[in-house]
């Protein structure tokens, strides 16, 4: 499970069903456990609704080289919740 400022999304994320894609540690010691889901992550609106606090921030790889991505991540614990770029090609669901 991710750290207790993002455990709540997580939460949230699973119980509506998301297909969960990817955990662990994607690339480097930087990254703790970084959770991917099979959707576009409203990342303003998560932001905006929920008390996640100062170490919560939000991020968007607009890279297609290394995948498109969007999500939110805690600086403190290095462990981040990632989904599909908003401008990545698909029909996938958004969340929230």
């Amino acid at each position: 499970m991710t750290c207790q400022h993002l455990i709540a999304i997580e939460t949230a994320l699973i119980d509506a069903g998301i297909t969960e894609k990817y955990r662990g540690q994607p690339w480097s010691t930087n990254c703790r456990e970084w959770v991917y889901f099979d959707c576009r992550l409203d990342v303003d609106a998560l932001m905006d609704t929920n008390d996640l606090g100062p170490t919560i921030e939000a991020f968007h790889n607009n890279d297609p080289r290394s995948g498109l991505e969007s999500g939110i991540r805690c600086s403190q614990c290095h462990d981040a919740l990632v989904g599909i770029h908003p401008k990545a090609p698909g029909d996938y669901p958004t969340f929230p």
